[in-house]
């Protein structure tokens, strides 16, 4: 061997990670809550137990964005990947009525590119902003040849904080409750393997395609970052009981809406009750796709539903739209001791 090898040569730059560091201290700071001690650039993150608690649970979650990754790559668009990270885990965090304090990303490169970690940490930091809780640490990791030239990957880790007296875990979900679905922005994070197999690769539509019932691009739309609902559920809870949350993510909703009930309970869902986003009907259409598939694998803009008492459904409704988003009565809850069926569906889809 005639020469000394570096690090370098191997393919990773230290002086280029430091820089990257350099910079995530500095948006981090926007997103610093009063509890924070120590946080982006040590070995770990210290932050204080928020006041207020009298017995505090903590709460953790974590997730990644999966395949919607792929999007922005063909985009060469990384700004609102962040916010689907962190929308991923808090939006699971909330749901038994935590709120996030602090949230911490892993980013893994084959070689760092200073604008796209720039553009994902931008999207991570409003992310943080969107829901109130600290960018506390994480981990940039340049691993050569292990990703393909301007690829990466991602990881999300969230912690909240809840009163062990206020937890929603779905026990006290009742005959005669009703579930409120709150809109989605689109596929939030969900779905993005049977979606872009069916529109890139069976219709073979291009990313730029302009299809006449959308206002945006194929390639825009489905980039849309996943509605943050941490500050809407944190009023709600203040406001009302919530007798149960379900994030709809993967599973959709046939999935996701038993995972909050107790045993001998169900749901009867009628599908006219809300209008689906035409990008849905676009998938179902061009993959022949069944609507048992499509309503196990997407949200079909619903992105949260909420169960609550009957009786508190117009005050509830009236406070979402406060907030600027709709919500729909989907459905309500039935006991039934020989239904096999957690989700029961009804009706025709709304488009």
């Amino acid at each position: 061997m005639t020469g000394k090898i570096t690090y370098k040569d191997s393919g990773v730059d230290i002086e280029a990670g430091n820089k990257t560091v350099e910079y995530i201290k500095t948006l981090a700071k926007k997103t610093q809550r009063p509890e924070l001690i120590s946080g982006v650039g040590g070995f770990n993150g210290l932050f204080k137990i928020p006041e207020g608690y009298k017995e505090p649970v903590l709460v953790a979650s974590t997730d990644g964005v999966g395949t919607k990754l792929k999007l922005a790559f063909k985009l060469n668009n990384h700004k609102t990947i962040g916010i689907d990270l962190v929308a991923m885990c808090v939006n699971d965090l909330i749901c038994c009525g935590a709120e996030p304090v602090f949230f911490l990303d892993y980013f893994a490169t084959g070689k760092l590119s200073p604008e796209q970690v720039k553009e994902v940490i931008e999207g991570i930091v409003e992310g943080c902003l969107q829901s109130n809780c600290t960018l506390l640490g994480g981990e940039t990791a340049e691993l050569p040849g292990f990703y393909k030239a301007g690829e990466y990957d991602l990881a999300g880790f969230s912690v909240g904080i809840v009163e062990r007296k206020k937890i929603i875990d779905g026990k006290n979900i009742k005959d005669g409750d009703v579930l409120i679905g709150i809109e989605s922005s689109g596929l939030h994070s969900n779905g993005y393997s049977l979606a872009q197999k069916v529109l890139f690769d069976s219709a073979n539509l291009d990313v730029n395609y302009k299809h006449p019932d959308l206002e945006k691009t194929l390639g825009e739309v489905l980039l849309t970052p996943t509605i943050i609902y941490t500050r809407l559920i944190k009023l709600l809870t203040n406001k009302f009981e919530i007798k149960g949350i379900a994030n709809i993510t993967g599973g959709g909703l046939t999935g996701n809406i038993p995972r909050i009930f107790p045993e001998n309970i169900t749901c009867e869902i009628d599908l006219n009750s809300w209008k689906r986003p035409r990008i849905f009907n676009i998938i179902q259409e061009k993959g022949h796709v069944d609507s048992s598939e499509m309503l196990r694998t997407f949200n079909n803009g619903i992105g949260m539903i909420l169960i609550i008492n009957k009786d508190k459904e117009k005050e509830i409704t009236n406070e979402i739209e406060k907030q600027n988003l709709r919500s729909y009565k989907i459905g309500f809850i039935k006991e039934n001791l020989n239904q096999k069926e957690k989700v029961i569906y009804k009706g025709e889809y709304n488009a």
